[in-house]
């Protein structure tokens, strides 16, 4: 076999060079950082290195040697209050009551003489607490698991063992219940609606299938925000639905249809839609036309020939189309946020919360961890049956 020559493999190499780049800046670069701040957190080397050099050597016993605790004054009187805020943060979030301490303590360090011997106990009883110098000491570490552990309402006590978080001090793990609870009920609806749209797209021919077709796919071209102000809109008291529903004695008053998990349901549903019936119509599609008729020849009525022959064959077509919808839904953020209520909100606006109100990236980063790892496992299951392309079993 002759070997290709150098100057065409840097020629495809050229080639691929922009794709490679564009994956590179958009896609491991942002993935690699969002890893990198949930598990990576450098505020006490920043704040207190010479106490960081020197803890390792604290045997558990209070208090500390005169080493270690003039180091720590140290660091204290020569760190500004905009270096140190991040590291009282991680210690008061480990160990209740560090801010007023730290506080205290930072004031006392600028205060007495550099040369004078140090007493921490002196300052503060507290310092006397084996508590707060573990804290100091598990914190030295620039890499910590504390972010996805509490992602998931986790926390490690005095012994380093992990523990279920006390009650109320979290509530991610409600969050992401209520983020894969609202996507799978989504699915389900999607379900519902697609399969007999898409099996009637597939049953016509000409004209009729392009209108059935564009139907589904004029969304798609439309921006999102636009069509989650469309349901805004709709959905309102004095909305078109209501006062349809109303005008034909339906009801007396108006339904409660938005700020609550009807509208998020209702609006998710129609934006996501398109992604449940294009898989299952490529499906039915490729389903040959005189199946049905040879059951009904067979002596199977409609709808024991739609469950025993048409619905088996259109699975792929469905678990296709769920696992999509599922994966792009749990992900939502605009249409939760504009028409859903405070107890409506999905991952993605906590994850919205922690990143631009509290500037917590860490914890940005841990919840978009379990996001992407959800996602990464959906999308695996999803390409396996779409490249199966053959009924479930067969």
């Amino acid at each position: 076999m002759n070997a290709v020559p150098l100057s065409s493999r840097l020629r495809a190499g050229l080639l691929v060079l922009p794709m490679a780049l564009f994956l590179a800046v958009f896609f491991v670069w942002p993935l690699w950082t969002m890893t990198t701040v949930a598990v990576r957190d450098d505020a006490m080397a920043g704040a207190l290195p010479r106490t960081i050099a020197v803890i390792d050597a604290w045997d558990g016993n209070a208090p500390p040697s005169p080493e270690i605790q003039t180091a720590f004054m140290t660091d204290l009187r020569e760190t500004d209050n905009s270096t140190l805020g991040p590291a009282v943060r991680r210690l008061n979030s480990a160990v209740s009551g560090f801010r007023t301490l730290m506080g205290k303590t930072q004031r006392e360090a600028r205060e007495m003489d550099p040369t004078a011997p140090v007493d921490m106990v002196a300052i503060d009883s507290r310092w006397g607490e084996p508590a707060f110098w573990a804290a100091i000491q598990t914190a030295a570490s620039p890499y910590t698991d504390r972010n996805l552990l509490a992602a998931v309402d986790l926390t490690r006590n005095d012994a380093g063992e992990i523990v279920r978080a006390p009650p109320g001090s979290s509530a991610n793990g409600l969050i992401i219940w209520r983020t894969f609870s609202i996507a799978g009920i989504i699915t389900l609806a999607c379900v519902a609606i697609g399969l007999p749209y898409a099996m009637l797209a597939a049953s016509v021919t000409g004209w009729k299938r392009t209108v059935l077709l564009l139907a589904v796919l004029l969304p798609l071209w439309t921006s999102l925000l636009v069509r989650t102000a469309a349901w805004f809109i709709l959905l309102q008291d004095q909305g078109l639905i209501n006062r349809f529903l109303i005008d034909i004695g339906l009801i007396s008053s108006p339904l409660p249809l938005i700020f609550n998990r009807a509208g998020v349901i209702i609006a998710m549903t129609h934006v996501l839609l398109p992604f449940m019936v294009l898989p299952i119509f490529s499906v039915v599609n490729a389903i040959p036309k005189n199946l049905m008729p040879a059951a009904a020849s067979m002596g199977a009525t409609p709808l024991r020939a739609f469950w025993r022959v048409l619905l088996p064959l259109s699975l792929p077509g469905v678990l296709a189309g769920s696992l999509l919808v599922f994966m792009v839904a749990i992900g939502y953020y605009i249409t939760p946020a504009l028409v859903g209520g405070p107890n409506d909100q999905m991952i993605s606006s906590i994850i919205a919360f922690y990143a631009l109100q509290t500037a917590n990236w860490g914890m940005a980063g841990a919840l978009g961890i379990i996001l992407l790892a959800v996602t990464t496992v959906l999308y695996i299951v999803y390409n396996r049956l779409s490249r199966a392309g053959s009924p479930v079993g067969a």
